[in-house]
């Protein structure tokens, strides 16, 4: 992560934005879109993930940066809840749910990978 100097450079993002592409396709399906509760806790998850790692990357320390990631992590699983949920009520075909795991799954293993990281580095030091 050294000599990043922009949000979009880090692969959690990165990959949270892509769950987050997802989850705002999946929302505009004729199902999710009538029903505003689904949709919309769906798609505040979804944004929660690039969200809260760019807050954390404005933020001052590693320590920090490190919070918001794992919150970011939190709403990338939630994410995955409402596919499972979405499957339920037959929002999602049943055969679609790997691919939207597999992409759920590849944002945690960034966001974890990024913590770890965080953890065991000190922070930069300001110029």
């Amino acid at each position: 992560m050294a000599g990043v100097r922009d949000i979009r450079e880090l692969v959690a993002w990165q990959l949270a934005r892509e769950l987050k592409l997802l989850a705002d396709e999946v929302s505009l399906r004729p199902g999710p879109s009538r029903d505003f509760k689904y949709r919309d806790q769906l798609r505040d998850a979804a944004a929660s993930g690039p969200r809260n790692i760019a807050e954390g990357f404005g933020r001052f320390g590693h320590k920090e940066f490190a919070r918001f990631v794992r919150i970011a992590k939190g709403s990338e699983v939630e994410v995955l809840n409402h596919f499972i949920d979405g499957v339920d009520k037959r929002y999602i075909a049943r055969d679609e749910l790997p691919a939207l795991e597999r992409a759920t799954r590849r944002a945690l293993k960034a966001a974890t990978g990024l913590i770890r990281y965080l953890e065991s580095t000190p922070d930069p030091r300001l110029l």
